[in-house]
């Protein structure tokens, strides 16, 4: 028995990447995985290449339809959701004083409210199956970073997003785990 025998993920942004690498190892720890990505064909080439257990779905997770739509086919592909990882997310490498006001509002866009509209569309699903959520932030979160600060603001925000939705959804009895991991520079 593996320790995923019966789950369905959902993981965003995992065409490529960790977010392909972490489907890969879901689907040989037992689960069925669906890749929610912008990257059509190369999420489809992924799918394929870790197996039967798994399939893309498009999502923009900058959009409340998407996610609603991306869920919705999970659902109907897999009969229920078990783990919602919020993966998606962008660097730019830039400084406060070179990033335009258009690199903020992308970062904030993709790495902040991609995460938050994740956790609200999956939660109904998750309340049902007592489920788990992984957001992916970064050792820059929690540190600081002087190739990205705006990406570190990004991502320390999704360190705190993390620890108070766990508090919040322990607090209303959900049975939902919420936790973040942070890697390093990639």
């Amino acid at each position: 028995m593996n320790r995923l025998d019966g789950k369905v993920a959902f993981l965003s942004g995992a065409a490529r990447g960790i977010g392909a690498a972490t489907a890969k190892l879901m689907i040989e720890a037992g689960a069925k995985v669906v890749i929610g990505d912008v990257l059509e064909e190369r999420g489809r080439q992924t799918a394929k290449e870790i197996g039967a257990d798994a399939i893309h779905v498009t999502l923009d997770v900058t959009s409340e339809a998407s996610w609603a739509a991306a869920m919705d086919a999970t659902v109907a592909k897999f009969g229920k959701l078990d783990v919602l990882v919020n993966n998606a997310g962008i660097f730019n490498g830039k400084g406060v004083e070179e990033a335009s006001l258009e690199d903020w509002h992308k970062l904030v866009a993709v790495n902040l409210t991609g995460v938050v509209l994740g956790t609200r569309a999956a939660l109904p699903h998750l309340k049902k199956t007592k489920g788990n959520i992984v957001n992916l932030a970064s050792i820059a979160g929690l540190v600081g970073s002087q190739l990205d600060p705006l990406y570190s603001l990004t991502k320390g925000g999704v360190t705190l997003f993390t620890k108070s939705t766990a508090l919040e959804f322990g607090r209303k009895g959900y049975g939902i785990r919420v936790n973040s991991i942070h890697p390093g520079l990639i």
